[in-house]
This record gives structure tokens, C-alpha cells and sequence, in this order.
């Protein structure tokens, strides 16, 4: 990994934390799955997962850390790595699939921490799924919105990026 994706990896994590940070009082509402499925199509999936777990460790170390973190890590890694696998598509992905996949990433989110909390509630994991489906309907309108939202930009960085990786590359 270059120098070049590093600073690109430490600016997403700096915008997913601001974010999340700014977004706090709406809930479930933040950029951060949004970012981190951006930097996976474009960046690749490790490069997702990094994002997720420096994402998860940041803000986290300013909202409140406890053992939900371990499993955000594990819900945002694993849609980085969808996401990351996305991007291997040889076709050019249409931006409405990417926020199909951004919204069925809201859920899956939900449904990944719901599956580790469950017993916390109480033991019933349909009740408290069930009972949480607004706050994901939240995340995943909140995703579909940060991505119509952040999509043309941050994807014209990292094609340039992608694009000065080849040309570099193509000459040595």
C-alpha cells in the first residue's frame, strides 16, 4: 500500500468520523457505510476494511466504545468486502445500483448487530429485530442519501487516483 492511498485512506476516515460526529442526533443517520462502499469499489476491499475498523476505533473513542464495536467492525468489513468485490466488476457500475446495494447495506448492517445484541433484550431475536427495522430503514435511506450525495466527488478522486496507479505502473 502507497503513500498515496494512506492519505486517501486517513481523509475517508476523517470525513466518515466528522460525520458520524455531526450526524450523531439523528439515529442510525451517518456517511459512514456510504464512504466505506465507495472506498471499496474503488480502493479494493482491504482497503474497505481498513476504513471500517479506524472508522469504528475513531469515532467510537469520541461517541462512547463498548463491545458493539467489535461488531460494527465486523458489519462495515463485510460490506466493504461486498463492496470491494462490486468494484472487480470489469462494466462500469450504474450509480442506481450502488445505492440499491447502499440501502440493502442499511439493513444488513442492522440485521448483523441485531443478530449479536439480541440477548441483551432479552433473548428474542425477532422481537428486537423487528423493533429496530426503523432505526435501519433510517440507515439505509440515510445511505442512499449520502451516496447520491458523495458519490460523484469522492468517486472523481479516486478514479484519479486509480488512473495515476495504471500510468505509473504502465511505465516502469
Amino acid at each position: 500500500m502507497n503513500t498515496y492511498k494512506l492519505t486517501l485512506l486517513a481523509l475517508l476516515a476523517a470525513l466518515a468520523v466528522a460525520g458520524r460526529v455531526v450526524f450523531v442526533y439523528l439515529p442510525n443517520v451517518q456517511p459512514v457505510t456510504a464512504l466505506i462502499i465507495i472506498c471499496g469499489i474503488f480502493l479494493g476491499p482491504v482497503a474497505a476494511v481498513i476504513l471500517a475498523v479506524l472508522t469504528t476505533f475513531l469515532s467510537n473513542m469520541l461517541l462512547g466504545m463498548g463491545i458493539w464495536a467489535i461488531w460494527q467492525i465486523v458489519s462495515w468489513s463485510l460490506i466493504g468486502i461486498m463492496s470491494g468485490f462490486l468494484g472487480k466488476i470489469p462494466r462500469r457500475i450504474p450509480l442506481f445500483v450502488i445505492v440499491l446495494f447502499s440501502i440493502f447495506s442499511g439493513y444488513f448492517y442492522g440485521f448483523i448487530i441485531s443478530l449479536t445484541n439480541y440477548q441483551i433484550a432479552g433473548g428474542n431475536f425477532f422481537a428486537y429485530y423487528v423493533f429496530g427495522l426503523p432505526f435501519d430503514t433510517n440507515h439505509a435511506i440515510g445511505n442512499a442519501v449520502f451516496m447520491i450525495l458523495l458519490y460523484p466527488t469522492i468517486s472523481y478522486f479516486l478514479k484519479k487516483y486509480a488512473n495515476n496507479r495504471f500510468s505509473t505502473q504502465n511505465t516502469n
